[in-house]
């Protein structure tokens, strides 16, 4: 028996992109940015040692939500199924992209675009539309959990990756 599980906490480095798939099941995609931070040899100063990039893949209600109210740059925690993926980039290198099913999202910090495309108060935006499928009961929707007094221990959430 194989097992695969890993959780993340990033920010998110576009805002999630939703569709659904033929039979009428959401589907969100967006891309997560974990910086890791550390003690520099030389000067022994925090600094950013290096960023991860992960595509992260969202299916059902969760995805629904997750396109609703999560924005770039939004502190997220991720818990799913982690997979590689190699495949040929357009210039003929190979490349491998980070990816993660995920089973678990929560917002860690919310923001929303107001009508000035600035940061605010504003409500989410509008998601796609769900196709008509027959005999599909409609879900009650739950609202997505934001931690209460969560501790980056030390970090500026401010300073984003990108």
């Amino acid at each position: 028996m194989a097992f695969s599980k890993v959780m993340i906490i990033g920010n998110l480095g576009r805002d999630p992109e939703m569709r659904y798939t033929p039979n009428g099941r959401q589907v969100t995609e967006f891309s997560v940015a974990v910086t890791h931070r550390g003690r520099d040899a030389a000067t022994n100063e925090w600094a950013d040692l290096g960023t991860d990039w992960f595509r992260v893949t969202v299916w059902g209600d969760r995805a629904e939500r997750a396109a609703e109210e999560f924005r770039k740059g939004n502190r997220v925690f991720v818990e799913g199924r982690f997979k590689t993926r190699e495949y040929d980039a357009k210039d003929g290198t190979k490349r491998t992209s980070l990816e993660i099913t995920a089973d678990n999202v929560i917002a860690l910090e919310r923001k929303s675009r107001d009508d000035d495309g600035e940061f605010g108060s504003a409500g989410p935006a509008s998601a796609p539309q769900r196709p008509a499928t027959a005999g599909a009961p409609a879900a009650a929707a739950a609202p997505l959990n934001a931690s209460a007094g969560y501790d980056d221990g030390g970090g500026d959430l401010d300073d984003l990756p990108f």
